[in-house]
């Protein structure tokens, strides 16, 4: 890119392949059918969904009932983040191109959405042609316009008024930062951006200063979604935002619930991705995780919104009484703790690097569920599912030799490398509403008093993480020392996966998701070079190589290679786990029986 900019992340495209063994029966109480149902119907038995499909069923009608101890980041296509909204976002939201409703490794193939088909690609790869399908249409009848499709694009320029979503198209389409985004846009229709062009109401053709291999999938992503220019309220588009999707808002109340019903104007002949089984859609959010988790497993929800897992106490019943209705799936997210760089002492590598060995990576493994709950010992930051990723094969700190325990004589030395030879004093900012991160908030708190860093938790609430911890100047005032949080691919590469938290032009004064502030000239260097690189095998090479400039920096201390136990009720029909959403089950492919 000839001029860098400021860009940005989160929670979600592909990840790794699901875990194939069974638990044993010692482990889990039981195999086979000894499990109850949790709920009518018959359950479909352990990791039954898990990478395939369970109770298949072309049956319409009922009501999907989802369950969640978070609200969304934002409901606006152009401003979330969160990997579960990208997931239910498909119900009111479409894209030229998105991830096949398949299980598995097949999630994360592309297919034709609102487009007639995949990219015409020409000018040495930086032309995009799409055509518009017939018959697509907003949920008052009017047809979905090209021009829709570039308005909603556009909108990722405003984050001024809409921060929060991923923005690598600004990146991509407008590296010298030419275009002031559709509010402050002088030109009569708003649609100012000279990298789209709309010839006609059904033809978007994108023209890319410089070539990226990763574009299509960015496309896919629902910050690509159209937006009506007449229907665009703004900063409050999130409360009611206007569906393209099968479904349409009819509630929502921010921290309480969500509704969604059918969009009678959807045309199922247009949308070939789409199943649109139930006839309502319902979310209820929890104040008390534990609380949600036991009328999941009494059958009184479906499954759980925000797909991390249940927690521990649910877990540990649901292992007992409702193997049955669970899946073990890998998560394609690293769970992590992260070094400001702006909040001292941790500008200084000697004083991260204590941290990394004073840490016992066991510990925080048992913290996040153990191996089958939690996932296996992290030991770098590039996820098993990316492309280039070594796995556990690269462990520069050694955090699995002695079965992960603290290294705590390299603590100290580091420790007096860095000038605080007695240790120092540090905050952790950890979500309130996530029981599993505060458990691994206060593993981590043990093993560093053990080598005199003292730590307090400060648990902050997770729905305004955007505007907390994504705010380098709060995190400052805070003395947000340690930062703990999880990640996951926007795409399957280290451009979607990465960059957001280590390249310098996504830092922001808020939305900001480079917690650490690196601010590396070589690591940028190497996503530069990445994005243009069109050979896989050297694509591969280049994320090997930033994912060990980003170890060696020691900004990171990464917990588990996340794998979680998730709940199905037995309702659910045609349920799976999707690679396209870091193993979470495919949202639009649900039905229920009444």
């Amino acid at each position: 890119m000839s001029t860098r900019r400021n860009a940005r992340r989160k929670q979600a495209v592909a990840a790794a392949a699901v875990v194939a063994a069974l638990l044993s029966t010692a482990a889990c109480g039981g195999g086979g059918g000894d499990g109850k149902d949790g709920g009518s119907a018959s359950a479909a038995g352990f990791d039954a969904a898990n990478n395939k499909v369970a109770n298949a069923s072309a049956k319409k009608g009922g009501t999907l009932k989802f369950a969640g101890a978070q609200d969304a980041d934002s409901w606006d296509t152009t401003r979330a983040y969160y990997g579960f909204v990208w997931n239910f976002m498909r119900y009111y939201s479409r894209q030229l191109v998105t991830s096949k409703t398949e299980p598995g490794a097949g999630g994360t193939e592309l297919t034709p959405d609102l487009a007639t088909e995949r990219a015409k690609i020409s000018d040495d790869g930086k032309t995009y042609t799409y055509t518009l399908r017939d018959g697509v249409t907003w949920e008052d009848g009017k047809p979905i316009t090209s021009q829709d499709v570039k308005y909603g694009i556009e909108r990722q320029w405003a984050q001024d008024v809409l921060a929060g979503g991923p923005v690598y198209l600004r990146d991509i389409l407008d590296p010298k930062g030419e275009y002031k985004g559709p509010y402050k846009d002088t030109s009569p229709d708003k649609l100012g951006l000279k990298a789209i062009e709309t010839p006609d109401a059904k033809t978007i053709v994108f023209h890319l200063p410089t070539a990226n291999s990763d574009f299509e999938e960015i496309l896919a992503l629902t910050s690509s979604s159209p937006v009506r220019q007449d229907k665009d309220t703004k900063s409050k588009y999130g409360l009611k935002p206007f569906s393209s999707g099968p479904y349409k808002f009819e509630s929502y109340t921010p921290n309480k619930s969500v509704v969604l019903v059918r969009n009678e104007n959807w045309k199922q002949a247009s949308d070939p991705v789409r199943k649109a089984l139930p006839d309502k859609i319902t979310l209820t959010l929890f104040s008390n995780a534990d609380d949600m988790d036991n009328k999941l497993l009494s059958g009184e929800y479906d499954l759980d919104a925000n797909q991390t897992g249940l927690s521990p106490q649910g877990r540990a019943k649901a292992l007992k009484e409702y193997k049955d209705n669970l899946d073990n799936p890998v998560s394609g997210y690293i769970r992590y703790a992260t070094f400001p760089q702006n909040v001292a002492p941790f500008d200084n590598i000697h004083c991260r690097k204590a941290v990394l060995y004073g840490a016992d990576h066991k510990s925080l493994q048992t913290a996040r569920g153990g191996p089958v709950a939690g996932g296996d010992i992290g030991t770098n930051m590039l996820p098993p599912s990316v492309p280039g990723s070594e796995g556990q094969k690269y462990d520069p700190y050694e955090f699995t030799a002695n079965d992960g325990a603290a290294n705590a004589a390299k603590a100290k030395e580091e420790l007096a490398a860095c000038g605080k030879p007695n240790g120092f004093a540090t905050t952790i900012a950890v979500r309130n509403n996530k029981p599993v991160e505060v458990a691994t908030a206060e593993s981590l708190q043990a093993s560093l008093a053990k080598i005199g860093i003292k730590v307090e938790i400060d648990q902050y609430d997770g729905a305004q993480y955007s505007g907390i911890i994504g705010n380098p100047t709060v995190v400052k005032d805070k003395g947000y020392g340690i930062i703990i949080m999880g990640w996951g691919p926007d795409f399957p590469s280290v451009q979607g996966y990465g960059q957001p938290l280590w390249d310098s032009s996504y830092i922001l004064e808020s939305g900001n998701n480079n917690f650490a502030m690196i601010n590396d000239k070589a690591i940028d260097a190497n996503f530069d070079k990445y994005s243009v690189e069109l050979d896989a095998e050297k694509k591969k090479t280049i994320a090997t190589e930033i994912n060990h400039q980003v170890m060696e920096g020691a900004y990171y201390l990464p917990f588990v290679f996340e794998k979680f136990i998730n709940f199905r009720s037995s309702r659910l029909t045609n349920v799976y786990t999707t690679d396209a959403y870091s193993g979470m089950y495919d949202f639009t492919s649900l039905g229920v029986t009444k």
